[in-house]
């Protein structure tokens, strides 16, 4: 049996979707990975975890080493963890710090492991729903990834055979703001850094902030490249935006 994590998330659904009868879903308040002995029920009888730590979960508050030292008392013997590709390009800068440390936690336990490392997400573009798209750094292209991509890659190491593995998952071209508000028949808005600030600030702390504008405005070469590993081990190539964008179209009318 596989317990899946954030299980009602933009990656938890599809990938409960692909595993079926073989996974059992879980999120808040079922669950609280602030406390870890929260997951000892639903743990009886699985051997492979999938862990999602987001929002306040990346607080210092967060005990990795304990939700794996439980998953490890149930008999889990395989956990894939989903951190950012920040985590491996900028793990000094908040908040990819905190997935850094929390990979490293995987590393050292006695655990299989396979961490996942995606890019954005091309489901962040919901937040144009109202039917304008509006964004900074118009013209900064990067490879976003579909969520549904990256549960297809958890749903393949979660069953085995990846183990010891760091994937970076990306989309198979990059695009800017403005190119992905086009394939979505949008008007575009270019925000200023400011504009982006003040809203990102009603629902972000200031240091993931700026850390985000940081990469969405100045990343790195590594960071712009397009990686293979969703083809790699789903054996297909990961998802286009322009395909994602024709499926979702109706969210944006």
């Amino acid at each position: 049996m596989i317990v899946v994590t954030g299980a009602t998330g933009n990656v938890g659904r599809p990938l409960m979707e692909l595993l079926g009868d073989k996974a059992v879903g879980v999120s808040r308040p079922q669950v609280d990975l602030l406390r870890p002995a929260s997951l000892e029920p639903v743990l009886d009888g699985a051997d492979a975890l999938f862990l999602l730590f987001g929002g306040d979960l990346l607080g210092p508050d967060t005990d990795v080493f304990g939700v794996l030292d439980v998953a490890k008392s149930a008999g889990v013997r395989r956990v894939v963890l989903l951190s950012s590709q920040g985590a491996g390009t900028r793990p000094d800068m908040v908040p990819h710090s905190r997935m850094a440390s929390f990979e490293e936690a995987v590393r050292q336990s006695s655990l299989e492991w396979t961490i996942l490392r995606p890019s954005g997400f091309f489901t962040n573009t919901y937040a144009w729903a109202g039917g304008m798209a509006a964004a900074p750094f118009a013209d900064v292209a990067l490879p976003f990834v579909d969520p549904a991509d990256v549960a297809a890659v958890a749903a393949v190491a979660l069953q085995g055979g990846h183990e010891g593995r760091t994937y970076v998952l990306t989309g198979p071209e990059t695009m800017t703001p403005r190119e992905r508000a086009s394939a979505l028949s949008l008007p575009f808005v270019e925000l200023s850094v400011e504009e982006a600030r003040e809203q990102m600030l009603r629902f972000m702390p200031p240091p993931v902030v700026d850390g985000t504008l940081t990469l969405l405005g100045a990343p790195t070469l590594e960071e712009q490249q397009v990686s293979g590993h969703v083809e790699q081990v789903t054996g297909r190539a990961a998802t286009r935006f322009a395909d994602w964008a024709a499926r979702n179209a109706h969210a944006f009318k």
